[in-house]
């Protein structure tokens, strides 16, 4: 029974004890870290966990409850499933899918729109959704261009069915597992590989249908299908040529040489002698009279230029895209130029860098011409800038430099739908083995942690995943996500902090019906998804939702499911879900659209999936 014991609405609440009122402090602070993000979040969780076992008297949380985040069946269960991910990814076979659809579809809009949900909502169930958007991006961009149809109308409805999707099946999100290691301590009743499936069917449908139907009307046309990549991204008043005269000072010296003393924001894109094109790295470049070079550069920092280093703006000084995309033979490195869209994911390492500090051009061998972050885009002091999820570069590279880009795991390159180095004769092996690492879960053979290290076993003996790739493919910070914030529901259900929770909102109810309750439950947990992790949200919400069924007599494991399906609707914002981030440049979004969107969809959900679960599971 909870500590509750039996409160009911109108009851006066059980004392504010010391130990509640800290962990409530540990809470805000976590919160308030999870929404400004001065760290990362997954630093925050670790913090969290630190501050729990070093106040052990008031959390009652010893060092090893502290640590057992680390080796929770959630925790390694995800850590798996990331590495299962990589072998279907590597497959190619989702692409291969895609592809299809591109070629089969691409001449309908609503045969595409339909295809290409299913395909998003489907595949999530299994494999890790991040990198099914990731693939899906540059499908729909190819899907783009056949029909006319923008982007804009096609990727934010794939994030959310992608959302709505991993509820087909235990493996299909981390919160599912997470919520399942919650309700088996809480409950004893972990979930079973398709324990909500039925539901998740529903809840899949209504997004899709909710989406063909009414999301074409409510998605504005951020992004043109007609557009060059130089008109998309503005980069007609940024980009210029110009010659260097005689008795330019810059004359003998290298590019670096001749801009490192400027204070200016500019960068050399291309320089043009004669009839050849040379391209990055051209900081050792030695300048000459005569050299065209192609500027990236505002109109106040071009003047400058044109004052102090002797050049002349050229005779014909519109750039075109054309001309960025430089022929094989007229290159010094015999190397063919491309501009090419490339989105930086969620989980990438150099999220928080800069430009500067990674040392952009030289490291990757590329140039980046213009940044869009949603439906801005970023021309000035772009080296100063700090990247972030979901940022957009146009960049210019060469074709072998985008071919490293595209299988670098920080970034996603838009408009490349395949790779050559798929390992397309893999494909039936990883999803047998991904078959049967879920027939041995669904069955209860062995628990589904244990099938799903022996799936990382198979992916990399039979060569569907390599072991470099093994460690690569898992996003270490949901991992430390996971493993800090465990702890944290221990402490509110021992501190009594849920049940006093809980006791707030039975005394608030005022006799309410269960199912209103139930619904208000899966409201208040989707809105607080939208600003926090999903993760956080099930770590904070069950222990509650669970207090408070049992203080009015409804069953916990459906309250369970309510905060569960909550957690992976984050709808509202595009930083609520990594999906939502991942389109948010990519589809020229604006911060609103996304509550334009979703707010109904959100309001139908909470409808749909209260009284579906009613009508399974009674409440």
């Amino acid at each position: 029974m909870s500590a509750l014991g039996g409160v009911q609405a109108g009851s006066s609440l059980p004392p504010l004890t010391p130990e509640i009122l800290l962990v409530f402090a540990i809470v805000a602070v976590a919160l308030l870290l999870f929404v400004t993000a001065p760290i990362p979040i997954d630093v925050t969780a670790i913090g969290v966990m630190v501050a729990l076992v070093a106040l052990e008297p008031w959390t009652r949380v010893d060092p090893a409850t502290g640590v057992g985040g680390f080796s929770s069946s959630a925790t390694v269960t995800v850590l798996a499933m990331f590495v299962l991910s990589e072998g279907i990814r590597q497959s190619g076979l989702v692409n291969g899918i895609g592809a299809w659809i591109a070629d089969r579809f691409g001449d309908s809009h609503d045969k595409q729109l339909l295809a290409v949900l299913g395909l998003a909502g489907g595949t999530a169930g299994f494999i890790n959704n991040t990198p099914v958007v990731a693939i899906m991006i540059p499908m729909v961009n190819a899907i783009s261009e056949k029909t006319g149809v923008s982007p804009s109308k096609l990727l934010m409805p794939v994030s959310f069915m992608a959302m709505l999707g991993g509820m087909l099946t235990l493996i299909g999100t981390s919160t599912n597992v997470l919520a399942s290691d919650v309700s088996a301590r809480l409950l004893g009743h972990p979930f079973s590989m398709f324990e909500f499936t039925k539901l998740g069917v529903v809840v899949l449908l209504t997004g899709g249908v909710y989406l063909v139907t009414v999301g074409p009307y409510l998605l504005p046309e951020r992004i043109g299908t007609d557009d060059e990549l130089m008109d998309e991204f503005g980069m007609t008043e940024y980009l210029t040529e110009v010659v260097v005269r005689g008795d330019s000072p810059l004359v003998g010296r290298t590019v670096n040489q001749g801009l490192e003393p400027l204070d200016i924001d500019a960068d050399i894109v291309q320089l043009v002698r004669d009839d050849r094109t040379f391209t990055g790295p051209l900081g050792p470049k030695e300048l000459r009279e005569g050299d065209v070079l192609v500027l990236r550069t505002d109109r106040e920092s071009l003047m400058t230029l044109l004052d102090v280093d002797g050049l002349d703006l050229a005779p014909d000084a519109d750039v075109a895209e054309a001309q960025l995309t430089t022929e094989a033979e007229t290159t010094e490195l015999e190397t063919e130029q491309s501009l090419v869209e490339v989105i930086v994911s969620p989980e990438a390492r150099l999220v928080g860098e800069t430009l500067e500090t990674l040392n952009f051009r030289d490291r990757y061998d590329a140039t980046v011409l213009a940044i869009r972050r949603g439906g801005r885009v970023i021309h000035a002091r772009m080296d100063e800038r700090r990247l972030r999820a979901g940022d957009t570069l146009l960049v210019q590279a060469t074709e072998e430099t985008i071919r490293r880009l595209g299988k670098d795991r920080n970034f996603v390159v838009g408009g490349r739908l395949t790779r050559p180095d798929f390992r397309t004769e893999k494909i039936p092996v990883a999803i047998g083995i991904v078959a049967v690492v879920v027939a041995l879960a669904a069955l209860e053979v062995v628990p589904i942690f244990v099938s799903a290290l022996g799936g990382i076993v198979a992916m990399v003996a039979t060569g569907c995943v390599k072991p470099n790739e093994m460690y690569s493919s898992v996003d270490w910070s949901v991992i430390f996500l996971l493993a800090g914030l465990i702890p944290l529901g221990v402490a509110m259900e021992r501190t009594g902090a849920a049940a006093w929770l809980a006791a707030v909102v039975v005394a608030s109810s005022g006799g309410l019906d269960p199912v209103i309750v139930l619904g208000l439950f899966y409201l208040f947990t989707a809105v607080v998804t939208n600003v926090v992790s999903n993760n956080a949200s099930v770590v904070l919400m069950v222990p509650v939702a669970v207090d408070t069924a049992e203080a009015i007599g409804a069953d916990p494991f459906s309250f369970v499911l309510a905060v569960t399906f909550a957690a992976s609707t984050a709808m509202l914002t595009p930083i609520g879900y990594q999906t939502n981030l991942m389109v948010y440049g990519p589809g020229g979004y604006a911060f609103t659209d996304y509550f334009r969107l979703g707010a109904p969809l959100q309001l139908l959900l909470t409808v749909v999936t209260t009284l579906g679960i009613a009508f399974f599971w009674g409440v």
